[in-house]
């Protein structure tokens, strides 16, 4: 006979843990168990990377079990249960530890996972500079450091300014250049924090979309970091002002404009003749992009996957990036109407995100549920 949930009873004196705790723990690569209890569908959107998916939503708030009750996590493992906000995944925590297991609940849930961080470096060949690719694990999002000659440059920061400035102040490098490729829609940029910080150069492409000052970028404008140098690229269409930039002709850093097995959505913050509009550039944009060589190295903004805490940077060639995006390879009237009918749900509060974004402003407090959700800039 099936027990009632009721009838559980706690057994472990540690009930939860918090992102910053479960991040170190992976960094560090201790054993610990991750299941995911939300339903399957969200749990394939988004979810942390090595993560087991016991869809057991429904059953807890039935008061049972549900498939929790065929679990057989690793011996001597601890478990952390994850949902969306971190309060059924307490109900599963309770359970798992009734049965006498070491079983912890994620406090705040993937809302809360979302600002979790790890970071690669990424080897050069050609180029002297030194670049480190900070991923925000729990939102996809990618963002760089490049340095030279003891000055650094950050592109896109979207994780704590607080991360760029340890890093920093770790290998003693002067941060003198802060970029955002765009006007980002998925979360709030810490580029203008990050730069009045430091006292650095905030760099933007030319636009009249911010309310603040910035230092506005047009195409083929170099910006210096120590001995080496990036090269502005202007690649409208996921917004009008979207920059690529060029380093040392080996990499390229495409903010939203191309991913690594997808392109940029043209339709954010826009009306669908605008939309058309903007798809049309982005073809013209991609094109001159993968006119390229073939070796040159492709980072984009953001991964549609979940990124595991394994120190293996995330990049492709552009000849592989060409290879796995079938739109690429089509006409331009093909390529605009293929977009026009897979145009993507919508960031969550993207919005709002807008909108602070465009006035510089970051809003004190938790902003993780202004955040959450799972990447969707790409087509």
């Amino acid at each position: 006979m099936k027990k009632s949930y009721n009838n559980y009873k706690e057994q472990s004196l540690q009930t939860e843990i918090d992102s910053a705790t479960l991040r170190d723990w992976l960094e560090k690569g201790k054993p610990v168990k991750v299941i995911d209890i939300r339903p399957a569908s969200d749990f394939a959107e988004w979810h942390i990377a090595g993560a087991e998916n016991v869809d057991a939503y429904d059953a807890l708030y039935a008061r049972q079990p549900g498939p929790l009750q065929d679990f057989e996590p690793p011996p001597d493992t601890p478990i952390v249960a994850v949902c969306f906000v971190g309060q059924t995944s307490k109900m599963a925590a309770n359970y798992l530890r009734s049965r006498g297991q070491n079983a912890m609940s994620l406090t705040g849930g993937m809302q809360s996972w979302s600002t979790a961080w790890n970071s690669a470096q990424i080897p050069l060949d050609k180029s002297k500079a030194h670049l480190i690719q900070v991923r925000r694990t729990g939102k996809g999002c990618l963002s760089y450091i490049i340095t030279s000659d003891g000055e650094a440059a950050i592109i896109d920061p979207s994780v704590n300014p607080q991360v760029y400035l340890d890093v920093a102040a770790r290998h003693n490098w002067e941060i003198t250049s802060v970029i955002d490729s765009h006007v980002h829609a998925d979360h709030l940029t810490r580029g203008r924090v990050l730069a009045e910080q430091t006292g650095s150069r905030y760099y933007l492409p030319a636009q009249d979309r911010v309310s603040f000052d910035f230092q506005p970028l047009k195409d083929a404008d170099s910006i210096p970091i120590g001995k080496t140098h990036l090269i502005a690229l202007h690649t409208p269409g996921h917004t009008l002002e979207s920059m690529s930039f060029l380093l040392d002709d080996e990499v390229l850093f495409t903010g939203d404009t191309l991913f690594l097995t997808s392109i940029g959505r043209p339709d954010l913050k826009a009306s669908f003749k605008e939309t058309e509009e903007r798809a049309h550039m982005l073809y013209k944009s991609l094109m001159r992009l993968t006119s390229l060589p073939e070796e040159t190295l492709v980072l984009p903004t953001h991964t549609n996957s979940p990124v595991p805490f394994d120190e293996i940077p995330i990049y492709s060639t552009l000849s592989e990036v060409k290879q796995n995006i079938e739109v690429l390879k089509f006409e331009e009237d093909e390529f605009v109407a293929f977009l026009l009918n897979h145009i993507p749900e919508t960031p969550p509060n993207h919005m709002q995100i807008v909108h602070l974004n465009e006035a510089g402003s970051f809003p004190d407090g938790d902003i993780t549920l202004l955040e959450a959700g799972a990447n969707r800039c790409a087509i």
